[in-house]
C-alpha cells in the first residue's frame, strides 16, 4: 500500500472562524442530539443496520455521533469528525476515553478522482512512560508484583497523553475545516450540560467504592458519596475552558504552558500514589504516522495498527491460520466453527504474550509472525476434532528468543468509533484512558489515563526480561484493533473496531469472520454472541444462544465458562451497486449505548 502525506487545507491548529457560526451551530447541534437520542431505542429494537448514501458516524454515545455527523454535514472530513467525536466522548463517556488518554487511528484516503489506488495511513497516539519510569515501578517492597487495586489509581500509572497530538497530526494532513471549529459541539455540551445516562450512572454507582480522588468525587458524586442520578444535568465549565484553550492554541496547550504544568502538578502531588511525569516528558512527546499493518484474508485485505498495538498482528494471525479451514455460511454458530476460531485465537495469543512489545525497545519479528508459511505451520497444529491440551508460542525465526512470556492481563475501558465522510474517506479509531475512569486524576475538567498499568508489573521471569516491561519513554503494549477491510478491487468494504481490553482482538476477529465468511450484515455481525479463547478457558457470552453449545464444546476438549462479554463494536459496511455510487450500512453494538447516524 503506497502512502503519502497531503494537506487537505484548513490544517493550522490556530485557525480561527469557529465563532462566526457559534450560537446557531450550537442550537442546530443540540437539536440533532435530541433527535438521535429519541431514536436510539427504536434503532436497537429493529436490529437492522442504519442505511446512508453519503456519510456516516457510529460512536459509543448519541451526543458523540451527533457531533460527528454535524461536522460532516458542514463539509468536514472523517478526521474532522473524529476530533469532534473524541472531544464529546471525553465529556459524556469519561469511563472509557478522553483527551487525557491515547488512541490508534487508521485513515482511508480515497482517490480524489475516483480512479487509482486508495491509500491508508496509520496514526499512533499511545501514551508513553515518563523518563523516570523503571522496570520495578510496580513492584512492592518485597519484590512482588503489586495488585492493580494498589497502583491503578493516582499519579503513578499516568502516562504522557497522546490522543490530542495524534489528532492534530492527522488534522494537519487531512482536515478540511478549521481546527477551532471542531471544538464547538463539545464546548456547547460542556457549558449546557448533558443528562447522566443509565449506563454512566450504573458505572459510577458500581465504582463508588473505588473512587478516591476528591476532584473526581466532587464532580460525579453527591455530598453523600452517591453517584449522580440518571437524568441529572452535568455541566463541566472547566472542560469547556480547556477546550477553548486547545482550540485557540492547538495541542501544544496540553504539552507546554499552564495546562501542562497543572497536569504535572496533579500527577506528582497525588496523595494516593505520586507519579513521575515531568514537563520535559510532556514536551518531548510525539505522535506517529506510518504504514498500517496489512495482510490478505481470502479475497480481502485486512489493515490494522502496527505495534505497540498487538491488535493488528494478533487479529491477522488468527485470520491467517483460519485460511486453512472452510468457514462456510452454513457453519455459522456451529460448535465446529467456534472450535476452529478458538484454537486459532489461543495459538495467536501464545505468540502475542511472548513476542510483542514496543518496537522501539524490542526487535519484534512482525514479518515472520505473519509469514504465510509460518501461519500454515501453526494452523496445522489445530485438530478439527479436539482442542489442544497445551498451547505454546511458535518459533518463527528458528532461533532462541531472549524474552519470557508474560501473563495475560485484561483491564477493560476503551471506546471505538467508525466514520465515513462524503468524500469517500474513512476513519477507524480506538481510544482509551485504560481502566474504568482511568487514574481518577482530574485536571481541567477531564480525566488522566492510568495507561502504564498496561505494562507487565513483574518485569522479569526467572532472570529473563518480559517484552512489555516498564522502561523510560516506552509505550505499553495495547490490544486496540481499529480495522479497515478492502475488497478484491481495493475498495473500502468495512470500517470496524471495539473496546474490551485484550478481548478486543477476539471481538474484532469474530465480527470480521461474520461478515467476510458467514455473509452476515453488519448489524448481525456486531450483535452476534461472543466467545473468547486466549489461554485455556473458553468464555461464552452469558444470556446468549452460544451457551447452548457448551456441552458440544466440552466434548471437543474445551473448558467452557460463561462471562459478561461487553464489547462495543461499531462498524460501517460499504456496498457498491452495479448502478453506481455506494451504500453505507452502520451498526452500533447493542451491548452499549452507541448509535449509527448518517445521511
Amino acid at each position: 500500500m503506497i502512502l503519502r502525506f497531503r494537506s487537505r487545507g484548513g490544517g493550522d491548529p490556530r485557525a480561527a472562524g469557529a465563532r462566526a457560526r457559534g450560537r446557531a451551530a450550537r442550537v442546530l447541534w443540540l437539536a440533532l442530539v435530541a433527535a438521535v437520542s429519541a431514536s436510539l431505542g427504536a434503532s436497537f429494537a429493529a436490529a437492522e443496520p442504519v442505511r446512508a448514501e453519503r456519510q456516516m458516524v457510529v460512536a459509543a454515545n448519541p451526543h458523540a455521533s451527533a457531533a460527528g455527523l454535524e461536522i460532516l454535514r458542514a463539509g468536514g472530513s472523517a478526521v474532522d469528525a473524529a476530533i469532534a467525536v473524541q472531544l464529546v466522548l471525553s465529556l459524556v463517556e469519561p469511563q472509557s476515553s478522553g483527551i487525557g488518554g491515547g488512541a490508534f487511528l487508521l485513515y482511508f484516503d480515497a482517490p480524489d478522482d475516483g480512479e487509482g489506488p486508495a491509500e491508508i495511513l496509520a496514526y499512533e497516539g499511545r501514551e508513553a512512560a515518563p523518563a523516570a519510569a523503571t522496570p520495578d515501578m510496580f513492584l512492592t517492597a518485597d519484590g512482588r508484583a503489586a495488585s492493580f487495586a494498589a497502583v491503578g489509581a493516582g499519579g503513578l500509572p499516568v502516562g504522557v497523553p497522546g490522543v490530542m497530538r495524534m489528532l492534530e497530526l492527522a488534522h494537519r494532513e487531512h482536515g478540511r475545516l478549521p481546527w477551532a471549529a471542531l471544538f464547538e459541539p463539545a464546548i456547547a455540551l460542556a457549558e449546557a450540560g448533558f443528562e447522566i445516562s443509565p449506563r454512566l450512572h450504573a458505572l459510577l454507582d458500581g465504582f463508588k467504592r473505588f473512587a478516591r480522588r476528591p476532584e473526581f468525587l466532587s464532580h460525579y458524586y453527591d455530598d453523600d458519596g452517591e453517584a449522580l442520578p440518571v437524568g441529572h444535568r452535568l455541566e463541566n465549565p472547566e472542560y469547556a475552558a480547556t477546550l477553548r484553550l486547545l482550540a485557540a492554541e492547538g495541542a501544544d496547550a496540553m504539552y507546554e504552558g499552564p495546562l501542562a504544568a497543572a497536569i504535572v502538578e496533579a500527577v506528582r502531588s497525588d496523595p494516593v500514589a505520586p507519579g513521575r511525569l515531568t514537563l520535559e516528558d510532556l514536551a518531548a512527546y510525539r505522535a506517529r504516522a506510518g504504514e498500517p499493518l496489512c495482510t490478505g484474508y481470502r479475497e480481502f485485505r485486512i489493515c490494522g495498527p502496527q505495534l505497540p498495538s498487538s491488535g493488528g498482528i494478533t487479529v491477522q494471525q488468527i485470520l491467517g491460520m483460519l485460511q486453512a479451514f472452510d468457514l462456510a455460511p452454513a457453519k455459522r454458530g456451529r460448535p465446529e466453527s467456534v472450535h476452529l476460531i478458538a484454537e486459532a485465537s489461543r495459538l495467536a495469543f501464545a505468540d502475542r504474550n511472548l513476542y510483542l512489545g514496543d518496537p522501539a525497545f524490542v526487535d519484534v519479528p512482525v514479518a515472520a509472525l505473519l509469514a504465510p508459511e509460518y501461519l500454515r505451520r501453526r494452523a496445522a497444529l489445530i485438530d478439527p476434532a479436539r482442542a489442544l491440551e497445551r498451547v505454546a508460542p511458535g518459533n518463527p525465526l528458528a532461533v532462541a528468543w531472549d524474552y519470557a512470556p508474560a501473563p495475560l492481563v485484561d483491564r477493560v475501558s476503551t471506546s471505538h468509533f467508525s466514520i465515513v465522510d462524503g468524500f469517500g474517506d474513512a476513519v477507524s479509531m480506538t481510544t482509551t484512558v485504560q481502566s474504568t475512569f482511568g487514574s481518577q486524576v482530574m485536571v481541567g475538567g477531564f480525566l488522566l489515563n492510568n495507561q502504564l498499568t498496561d505494562f507487565e508489573f513483574d518485569p522479569d521471569d526467572n532472570g529473563r526480561p518480559v517484552a512489555n516491561r516498564p522502561e523510560p519513554g516506552k509505550r505499553p503494549l495495547s490490544s486496540m484493533a481499529p480495522t479497515l477491510v478492502l475488497d478484491e478491487r481495493g475498495r473500502l468494504k468495512l470500517v470496524i473496531g471495539s473496546p474490551g481490553g485484550t478481548r478486543i482482538i477476539n471481538y474484532v476477529a469474530q465480527a470480521l469472520i461474520e461478515v467476510l465468511d458467514f455473509g452476515s450484515d453488519v448489524e448481525a455481525a456486531v450483535s452476534a454472541p461472543h466467545f473468547v479463547a486466549q489461554e485455556r478457558l473458553l468464555e461464552l457470552e452469558d444470556r446468549t444462544p452460544i451457551v447452548e453449545l457448551a456441552p458440544a464444546l466440552e466434548a471437543l476438549g474445551h473448558r467452557p465458562v460463561t462471562r459478561n462479554l461487553n464489547s462495543g463494536l461499531h462498524a460501517i459496511a460499504i456496498d457498491y451497486p452495479e448502478s453506481g455510487g455506494r451504500v453505507l450500512w452502520g451498526a452500533a453494538d447493542p451491548r452499549r449505548q452507541g448509535v449509527a447516524v448518517g445521511v
